[in-house]
């Protein structure tokens, strides 16, 4: 049970988990079923979706269980968990202890689980988390260790593979903020860094744009293209990038503005492939993840990825298939239900620094690339994951008979 059909993070790692499952399946001693639940459904992700992962999904949303030779698998944050604390399909749906077993898959961002998610946790059976990171900030938290699980996340590293894409023309579907394209060099010509991320602070956006600008100008052959959506926003991006350069202490070159694009339309999940083919290096200064999903899948795009190097992507990252980025501090999250956590402050400096070396070192930062790629294949492909999931089930299934 998950946000299948949401598009969201949790959406997107779910499906991963089963499309690995339902392709190892042979080697398997259950069957899978299907359940939306958590975040909302989103027509036009599910209008996206490649035709054989819509069939999939109409087949094993029509598969029956028995409650109590089933194992409920609850892929949300745990406030999403029965009783759910808003309006979603409750997760498990009935007592808990009406299942063979409950797990709970989930993660977060910042140093610590807050104490209702804690005793959430402590409810399930199990609690998968991706990373070692969150297995010590959850045990530290509270949850109980013999709970606790790391199964970490698949890759599709056959959809996402480089060598079976074109690129998507960029050109038709950025809306330019700052900078120009009418200076003497050719756009075409430009090193594209791309990011993906939701318009939130704790994305880092805001150090992203301050170590661009600081860095770059006009008469560097660099583009900057962000694909972002709303997170408790509007869709205003242009207008909040402006007043934030504005407002900010960054000086406006004298050669003028380095590139700077937003893409604001949905991208097709069919079509996302093709977007991290248009550019040279992926950049993320976030401030703190779960497991990083446009992270592996640049990396499984073989491009070089500048990251920041704390909490979920620290699973991955390595100095010989990416670029990490230092932390300079830990800072306290200032609002929200999370306040008085702390996350982690990536270096404005070592960013501008890093991706001036990306832009100079070319053939080095292919070659991260590359190994990036070969590292998703070797620890992060469907087959694996597959066995390892499929081997705590048979262990579940054992204790429990």
């Amino acid at each position: 049970m998950a946000p299948f059909l949401s598009g969201g993070g949790y959406s997107s790692e779910s499906w991963s988990y089963i499309l690995a499952l339902h392709e190892h399946k042979k080697n398997s001693a259950f069957q899978l079923a299907i359940e939306h639940h958590g975040d909302m459904e989103s027509l036009e992700f599910w209008e996206g979706l490649p035709h054989y992962m819509k069939k999939l999904a109409f087949e094993l949303h029509q598969t029956e269980c028995r409650m109590n030779e089933t194992i409920v698998i609850c892929q949300s944050e745990p406030g999403a968990w029965n009783p759910p604390l808003f309006e979603t399909f409750p997760c498990p749906p009935g007592a808990y202890q009406n299942f063979k077993s409950v797990i709970g898959r989930t993660m977060f961002e910042t140093d610590r689980v807050n104490t209702n998610h804690v005793k959430r946790c402590n409810r399930m059976d199990y609690v998968w988390v991706p990373t070692e990171f969150h297995v010590s900030t959850f045990i530290e938290s509270g949850v109980d260790p013999s709970k606790v699980v790391k199964i970490i996340q698949p890759i599709d590293v056959e959809f996402f593979h480089p060598l079976k894409y074109n690129p998507l023309d960029l050109a038709s579907i950025g809306k330019l903020v700052l900078g120009s394209t009418t200076r003497n060099t050719n756009l075409k010509n430009d090193l594209i860094f791309l990011s993906i991320f939701k318009w939130e602070y704790r994305k880092g956006w805001d150090v992203l744009l301050r170590s661009y600008l600081k860095e770059f100008s006009r008469i560097d052959e660099v583009a900057l293209y962000l694909l972002t959506n709303p997170y408790h926003s509007d869709r205003n991006f242009e207008n909040k990038i402006v007043e934030f350069v504005e407002d900010s202490d960054i000086e406006k070159p004298v050669a003028g503005w380095a590139s700077v694009f937003v893409i604001d339309t949905h991208i097709a999940l069919i079509d996302l492939p093709r977007l991290y083919k248009a550019a040279d290096a992926f950049v993320l200064p976030s401030r703190g993840e779960g497991w990083g999903r446009p992270l592996v899948e640049a990396m499984a795009m073989s491009l070089p990825v500048i990251a920041t190097n704390w909490s979920g992507p620290t699973e991955y990252l390595t100095e010989e298939n990416s670029y990490p980025l230092p932390v300079s501090r830990m800072s306290e999250v200032m609002e929200g239900p999370f306040k008085g956590h702390l996350w982690a402050e990536p270096s404005v400096d070592k960013l501008r620094v890093l991706m001036r070396h990306v832009m100079k070192n070319v053939d080095e930062a292919k070659n991260k690339g590359m190994q990036a790629r070969e590292d998703m294949i070797r620890r992060f492909s469907p087959e694996i994951i597959a066995e390892v999931v499929t081997e705590h089930i048979k262990n579940i299934l054992e204790k429990k008979s």
